[in-house]
């Protein structure tokens, strides 16, 4: 890889830095991945992004570049050495650029939603419109990759590093739920591609497995779980002192916790 100066901050597990990661790996661009949690609000990433103080952020130089897919985008502008992430024709760039708005905005909330849904009607009701939200994306999978293996076509591409950094998450709630999300009675050709996006050479390296995702996750909740506890012992003891204070402290606490311990532990807002 090109020696180039450039950082990442964020965490592995992170859907959305991954789809940085991808972006820089396709370009052949070294970079260093700064591991941080943003909950911390590490002073770095005050300092880098002010306004939402989310991770990934991009560093380059003395400059700085916040939102996962604005940075993916600047990736393809500021490189032009490497393999084009969005395609040549501005249609086309526009038309990824519209899916990919999708994936942020109607496809990943069902995750969010899927994991506050409270009883079996409620689930069967996220289920739905992941089934629908699917469908559509089956379509503009026809459309984009004109019979090819991916999105970008006959490698991967801008809207395949959108939608393809949120796959591990959709097999983990898969397995959480003992459902089929992504079926491939339904949506055969987007199943596929699914199969296909883990055993691409820079993808694979990058996205961890499902069920490794999985095991991470169940060991962060358990240690969530734990840490929830012990807090709460305390809180008790101060409760007999009449620290209302605290009490409210503790309620905030628990709220910031119950976040943790849900499939996005690093998201952006």
């Amino acid at each position: 890889m090109a020696t180039s100066g450039v950082k990442v901050l964020g965490a592995r597990q992170s859907p959305f830095v991954n789809r940085v990661v991808m972006a820089l790996e396709m370009k052949s661009i070294d970079y260093e991945l700064v591991e941080m949690n943003p909950r911390l609000k590490p002073e770095l990433l005050i300092k880098t992004n002010p306004v939402h103080k989310k991770i990934p952020v991009l560093i380059h130089g003395d400059r700085t570049i916040c939102e996962s897919l604005i940075i993916v985008q600047y990736i393809d502008d500021a490189w032009t050495n490497g393999p084009s992430i969005l395609p040549p024709h501005p249609y086309d760039r526009a038309t990824a650029r519209f899916w990919a708005a999708f994936v942020d905005d109607k496809l990943v909330p069902l995750l969010g939603q899927l994991r506050e849904a409270e009883g079996e009607e409620a689930k069967e009701l996220v289920f739905k419109k992941f089934s629908e939200a699917f469908m559509q994306l089956e379509e503009a999978f026809i459309n984009c990759s004109k019979g090819k293996a991916f999105f970008g076509g006959d490698s991967v591409g801008y809207l395949d590093i959108a939608l393809g950094s949120f796959v591990g998450y959709i097999r983990v709630a898969e397995m959480m739920n003992e459902t089929k999300l992504l079926d491939e009675t339904k949506t055969p050709r987007l199943d596929g591609w699914a199969e296909r996006l883990y055993s691409d050479n820079i993808v694979k390296d990058v996205l961890m497995d499902p069920q490794l995702l999985l095991v991470q996750l169940q060991s962060g909740f358990r240690h969530s779980r734990s840490s929830r506890r012990h807090r709460e012992t305390r809180v008790e003891a101060r409760s007999l002192r009449g620290n209302m204070k605290e009490q409210c402290c503790w309620r905030r606490g628990l709220c910031e916790m119950q976040q943790i311990e849900g499939l996005f532990l690093w998201r952006e807002p």
